[in-house]
């Protein structure tokens, strides 16, 4: 059995679904409920842990409630800063995991389907600056960061050009919530 998984072509986009839908049973228990409050009570560390949080779809409102309450007992920069930093890492895994894995696997599916003429419309000057913008509007945004890491990945940028981009944008975009959390 481990044979064929291993020999799988579609291994790495099998593993996806299926941890988001394992994400999703789990998401409302008791544990994941007491792990939210220890990570809150950690501080700044725990603001590192909740920006690599802050990315995904399925731990984005725990991390908000996470930065809510980090908001009134830390200093919102610092908080923005290492959110920021823990929020790379996530998306630093994320983005080479598609990068690397699913739009390899996914590539001759997509030009089966007549997506070479797709193809050529981003390669034009106009796509080759709007899905960096784009995609960066995504990650800056409190939305998660998937589809802005995969707009990110099928782009031309570097990996240090991403990683740089990703705790910017993190980063600005987590001050804005601990600002407007500390407002209310």
């Amino acid at each position: 059995m481990v044979y064929k998984y291993k020999n799988w072509k579609y291994k790495n986009t099998a593993l996806l679904v299926a941890s988001l839908i394992a994400l999703y049973y789990i998401a409302d228990t008791d544990i994941v409920r007491q792990g939210i409050k220890t990570i809150g009570d950690l501080g700044y560390a725990g603001a590192f842990f909740t920006g690599a949080l802050f990315v995904s779809t399925f731990t984005v409102a725990p991390a908000l409630v996470i930065l809510y309450n980090l908001a009134d007992r830390l200093n919102p920069y610092e908080v923005a800063l290492l959110a920021g930093a823990g929020a790379v890492l996530g998306d630093y895994i994320i983005y080479k995991f598609i990068k690397d894995n699913i739009m390899e696997e996914l590539k001759p599916v997509f030009f089966k389907l007549g997506g070479g003429h797709i193809a050529k419309i981003f390669k034009t000057p106009y796509f080759a600056w709007l899905l960096p913008v784009v995609g960066a509007a995504l990650i800056a945004s409190p939305l998660p960061d998937e589809v802005g890491i995969s707009i990110l990945g099928i782009s031309k940028l570097e990996s240090w050009q991403f990683l740089l981009l990703s705790f910017v944008l993190n980063s600005i975009g987590i001050f804005i919530v601990v600002t407007l959390a500390r407002a209310i």
